[in-house]
């Protein structure tokens, strides 16, 4: 049996839950795509504000639900897709926002499941799930060879 890399840990806070996501921002380089999977109100938004903090985003980021994207400037562009809105919908997605996934734009995608063949062959899956009315247990499931490394750098700077 083979083990695929990932990493699962449990965040104690919506502090904490910011701080990784601000680890993680942090250690991205450009072109990454990081899918946000959770229920409603799992900490998905808390870890792409701090994603967005750990680019170099200034202004404040807030879900964009009703808008499907938002686009920060940051150390690096950020763009954060939300797909709530899109259940049942037979919108093709991957056609309208193909141009976003750029190579130095750092996709956040909440609710990707909504939106099938939006996601490229290769990002970071992040599952929040509930623990407590607190704490999540937050998984990291890298797809391909390039996540594998985004994985371990993140590993470097979170668990030193």
């Amino acid at each position: 049996m083979v083990v695929k890399p990932h990493l699962d840990f449990i965040s104690h806070s919506p502090e904490q839950t910011h701080i990784t996501g601000e680890l993680l921002g942090g250690v991205c380089q450009g072109g990454e795509v990081i899918w946000l999977e959770g229920p409603l109100g799992a900490g998905k938004t808390v870890l792409a504000q701090g994603i967005a903090r750990g680019l170099g985003v200034e202004e404040a980021v807030t879900s964009p639900t009703f808008m499907l994207l938002k686009e920060y400037s940051g150390r690096l562009p950020f763009n954060h897709f939300d797909f709530y809105r899109l259940e049942g919908s037979e919108r093709n997605i991957s056609l309208e926002f193909a141009e976003y996934q750029d190579s130095r734009a750092v996709c956040v995608v909440e609710w990707a499941e909504y939106a099938p063949g939006f996601l490229p062959d290769q990002y970071l899956h992040l599952q929040l799930r509930y623990v407590s009315a607190t704490k999540r247990a937050v998984v990291l499931l890298p797809v391909g060879t390039r996540y594998e490394t985004l994985l371990r750098q993140f590993q470097a700077v979170a668990f030193r």
